[in-house]
């Protein structure tokens, strides 16, 4: 066991007037299986090349244990996959790696195959494998179930559990609770470390903001009572001071008792202004780390047929190899039907023959007419230009789009940047943000939650089980698909 302390690090890309981090000051201990979360563009990535030496910072960062990243870089991915762990893990003997894959559920022929022949999903687990086998080193791994489906992602949540000393970053809230036993989260004002799993750590965010919320409107209501008692304490001061030298009924007043009362209600007011001052202090403390979930819309449109989409008995070719079916199901007004099957068994093939890709097919398959469609793809490679740009090529509204990313957490400053340079997470939002601008009888998404932080999720989640648009969706995150889903197709 050794620790990782940071201290006071501060951090900004070139050009870039906004810290990254600023002095930050957190430990970790070597030992942890550590999950790490934060909104998308809070500096997950960045705070993994920080630790790998990549970027200059100020602050310091001791650690005696050395770091490695995954994904890693497969630099000629025609190599045997052999070769390629054995590079990766110089020390490691062949039966190590046999054993290692076994627990991941992955078949040992696979080592001796090119490494480009194999699954996005079988890549993840042999660098996986590889990477854990680096005795000694702390494991940095950057959100490893984008290519996993369900089942992968319960294999490997069960081959972390018998592992130590690794961050993870991920979005998936089942899969954290199944790896980690400590959460690191970058908060909207600081960073913070808590021991257990992810839902320990979100009840007790919940607690602490219902806490401060109540206490900030107790505080409030302080704040304006102690005003307007120091206010009128004020007045009344003002008043007897002034009274100094007035006959009253030709008398005039004993100068040092008016003098004594005027100070006694002066000091009244000065402590009443201390104590408003103090609870002003105290109001400003609290909030600081309440995520804002505002409210998504979406406008859904009812087409005037019930049943939209049939499928019955159909099975898909890609020349003369079959990829999926048979497969039989009915999508109606209302439905949220999700596709569930491992990666390669048709499922985006299933929405491709929907958006009017010409398949190949047998079987009987039928839309609706007229069917308007939204459609979010996995697939974030195309995004280019600036959010002007994009807003005008899909013909949507410019300005309910951005207010539609500023409410999944985008800065203004990401608007002047081009859409190559968001993040991941905040690419997929842009997907997103453009199918909430468009009227449609059904919304068709392909994996939409790749890379999208778990605040936005349920933003996401709150806005369909308020809308209840028709939706036929692919989703991994079982959290997501359980409590969405009025149908799930298994393929």
């Amino acid at each position: 066991m050794s620790l990782i302390q940071i201290s006071n690090l501060t951090f900004s890309y070139d050009g870039s007037y906004d810290n990254i981090f600023e002095n930050a000051s957190f430990q970790i201990d070597s030992d942890w299986k550590l999950g790490f979360i934060g909104r998308n563009g809070r500096g997950k990535t960045t705070f993994f090349n920080l630790l790998l030496g990549k970027y200059e910072y100020s602050g310091q960062i001791n650690s005696s244990v050395t770091f490695d990243y995954f994904p890693y870089e497969v630099k000629n991915k025609s190599e045997l996959t052999l070769n390629i762990l054995s590079e990766m893990s110089s020390q490691s003997e062949d039966w190590e790696f046999m054993r290692e894959l076994s627990l991941l559920d992955i078949d040992v022929e696979v080592l001796y195959r090119p490494f480009e022949t194999l699954s996005n999903g079988e890549q993840t687990k042999v660098l996986l494998a590889a990477l854990f086998l680096k005795e000694g080193n702390f494991l940095l791994i950057d959100e490893p179930t984008n290519h996993l489906d369900a089942l992968a992602r319960k294999t490997v949540s069960n081959y972390l559990k018998t592992k130590k000393s690794f961050i993870l970053v991920s979005h998936d809230r089942e899969f954290l609770d199944e790896s980690v036993d400590h959460i690191l989260s970058i908060n909207r004002e600081n960073i913070e470390v808590q021991s257990g799993k992810f839902s320990t750590w979100w009840e007790n965010k919940k607690r602490q903001d219902e806490y401060e919320l109540k206490k900030n409107e107790g505080l409030k209501k302080d704040i304006s009572r102690l005003k307007k008692s120091a206010d009128r304490t004020s007045r009344w001061s003002d008043k007897v001071e002034k009274s100094k030298g007035v006959k009253v009924s030709g008398n005039k007043p004993d100068k040092g008792y008016v003098g004594h009362k005027s100070a006694k209600l002066m000091k009244r007011a000065k402590t009443l202004e201390t104590r408003q001052n103090s609870a002003l202090e105290e109001k400003i403390k609290l909030l600081k780390n309440i995520e804002q979930n505002d409210e998504l819309k979406i406008n859904p449109l009812k087409h005037h047929l019930n049943r939209l989409i049939e499928f019955s008995d159909v099975e898909c070719f890609y020349g003369e190899h079959k990829v999926c079916g048979p497969i039989s199901f009915i999508v109606e007004n209302g439905d949220r039907v999700a596709l569930n099957g491992s990666n390669g068994s048709g499922k985006t093939t299933i929405l491709k023959m929907i958006l009017g890709e010409q398949i190949k097919y047998t079987g009987q398959f039928n839309v609706a007419s007229n069917l308007k469609i939204s459609y979010v793809s996995q697939d974030t490679s195309g995004l280019k230009g600036n959010l002007q740009e994009y807003a005008l090529m899909k013909d949507i509204d410019e300005s309910l789009f951005k207010t539609i990313l500023r409410k999944m957490d985008f800065e203004r400053v990401q608007f002047e940047k081009n859409i190559e340079d968001f993040s991941s997470g905040q690419k997929k939002k842009v997907l997103i943000a453009a199918s909430l601008c468009e009227e449609a009888h059904i919304y068709i998404w392909d994996e939409p939650l790749n890379y999208i932080d778990i605040f936005s999720r349920m933003q996401i989640e709150d806005l369909i089980e308020e809308f209840k648009p028709t939706m036929l969706f692919v989703e991994h995150d079982m959290f997501f698909r359980e409590e969405i889903a009025t149908k799930i197709i298994n393929m």
